[in-house]
């Protein structure tokens, strides 16, 4: 036998052993331990929403407190900038759903005018409500209402994506659906605990500041938030009121990365937070300047942890504690990691998929792929004879390389994604066809049995690579601008392209080339 069929051999050999050796987990139900000893492939194909079923959530974001929390946003701004540019007599201060810029004399009010257009151009005046005397009232301009909400439902989309993602999840979908709600599928979560878990660590604002702890400051300096404590003697949690300092000297923006850790005392694991270069510099500044005092680490408006600081900490790493079981500081840890809500959002659609529509759902879609490839399978053979023969073994070596590509990247199958396998089935038939088509063309002229398979595979290869190449284009189009069940199925319809085109074109050769080698091809049954 000639090296280039060997080899050709032992590679589709080799890959038909591993896509068995894929396709394992997704056959067995519990894997034995030997197999994962041996670090073989664990990955199964998932099932979408569709044929598994889980959970259905239409989230809408909270425009008004994103307004709300801008207008605030500006108005610290501004007395900052007033501060820094030593704007003497100008001070700024939210009224209702303005800011109000309040000056002592011309001089400030002058000073305040430049400050606003040179560095608020989002502001712009109004006169309803009528301003008192010497002072100014501010909105949001138009253009910044628009780019605030455009801002607000793309970075919730990022942020409950990431959430959802970081929790386990891989094949949900998260897309935008309308002006601003969310949609959120995740197969799988049908249990009425882990539902709410998941609806929780969605809606999670996830605001987290770092405040002291007073120490007799006066009543307007001071909050008090509710928080908790171990009882010393019952060691149980009761929740305590924590009189904090106004101040927040640090925010979860500082914030790089949050992980689990567990812990040898009684309190159970712990986050750690680590911060990024600048947090960790202000973390080291707050930490050397208040030793001794105890500094509250609140998420929410809940204080988590009120540890007293000992001494300078350095490196940008912050602990939060506070009796948290194991899902409670994953979940934690996912919310911070992942970044906060830029606004409340609501669930204002939930629905659950049972498993009983999902089996339903599988049932139908065998049913379609094993009717539709056993009709293909069937013509191949009476039309064509032994060519349909060899191209119906071509047609399942691609499905088992197909499903394995699928188990080897985690992808998730869906009813479209089953619909682009039947597609694929049509395409590789037909490429065979057009190879045995133009077979049929060459031994019409009289030709040798090389010289007709070598031309029927020559003129063949530009029309089959030319539909393919064109269809596996559009396939990653529908991939990159689609979600959901449409990126289900054009990741099956990109795969099975690749398999179609390898099976099709380099499998059959190899069974015409060596039947040549050997000799014993003298007609072709075509």
């Amino acid at each position: 036998m000639a090296k280039g069929i060997l080899y050709r051999a032992l590679l589709i050999v080799g890959l038909t052993v591993g896509a068995i050796i894929y396709l394992v987990p997704t056959m067995v139900g519990t894997l034995p331990e030997w197999w994962t000893s041996l670090m073989l492939p664990s990955r199964k194909i998932n099932l979408g929403l569709d044929l598994r079923g889980g959970a259905h959530l239409l989230l809408t974001i909270d425009m008004d407190a994103a307004i709300d929390k801008a207008i605030d946003q500006n108005s610290e701004e501004l007395t900052r900038v007033f501060r820094d540019e030593k704007v003497a007599g100008a001070t700024a201060a939210r009224v209702e759903k303005s800011v109000r810029v309040r000056s002592a004399n011309p001089e400030a009010k002058l000073a305040a005018e430049k400050v606003l257009s040179d560095q608020f151009p989002q502001l712009t005046t109004t006169k309803a409500p009528t301003p008192a005397e010497g002072e100014i009232a501010l909105v949001l301009s138009e253009k910044e209402i628009i780019r605030l909400h455009d801002y607000a439902v793309d970075q919730s989309l990022e942020t409950i994506r990431n959430r959802v993602d970081q929790y386990g999840v891989a094949e949900a979908v998260v897309q935008r659906q309308g002006s601003q709600d969310i949609l959120v599928q995740v197969p799988g979560v049908q249990d009425d605990k882990e539902l709410e878990r998941l609806k929780k660590l969605i809606r999670e604002m996830a605001v987290l500041e770092f405040r002291l702890v007073s120490e007799g400051e006066k009543a307007g300096e001071t909050i008090t938030l509710q928080g908790q404590e171990r009882e010393p003697l019952s060691g149980k949690m009761q929740k305590v009121p924590y009189t904090l300092e106004k101040k927040v000297l640090m925010t979860g923006d500082l914030v790089q990365d949050a992980r689990v850790r567990p812990s040898s005392d009684l309190e159970g694991p712990y986050v750690e937070l680590v911060l990024n270069d600048r947090g960790a510099r202000l973390f080291e500044k707050i930490t050397g300047d208040n030793v001794g005092r105890r500094l509250a680490i609140i998420l929410d408006k809940t204080v988590y942890s009120a540890p007293t600081i000992r001494e300078r900490i350095g490196g940008g790493r912050a602990s939060i504690t506070g009796n948290f079981d194991i899902a409670e500081s994953r979940a934690l840890a996912i919310v911070l990691r992942a970044g906060a809500l830029p606004a409340p959002v609501t669930i204002i659609e939930e629905r659950t998929v049972g498993p009983s529509l999902g089996q339903e759902s599988i049932r139908h879609g065998i049913l379609s792929f094993v009717f539709g490839g056993a009709l293909v399978i069937v013509f191949m053979l009476v039309y064509y004879k032994m060519a349909g023969l060899l191209a119906d073994v071509a047609v399942v070596l691609n499905m088992l390389l197909l499903m394995a590509a699928l188990a080897a990247f985690g992808a998730t199958l869906t009813l479209p994604g089953i619909a682009g396998m039947v597609l694929t089935i049509g395409m590789a038939v037909d490429a065979n066809v057009l190879i045995t088509e133009r077979m049929r063309e060459e031994m019409r002229l009289g030709k040798s049995v090389r010289a007709v398979v070598e031309s029927g595979y020559d003129r063949a290869l530009p029309a089959i690579l030319d539909s393919n190449i064109t269809t596996f284009l559009s396939g990653l189009i529908l991939f990159q601008f689609g979600s959901g069940p449409v990126k289900g199925f054009a990741v099956a319809l990109c795969i099975g392209i690749i398999t179609t085109v390898f099976t099709a074109v380099f499998c059959t050769r190899l069974v015409y080339d060596y039947l040549l080698a050997r000799r014993t091809l003298t007609t072709l049954s075509v």
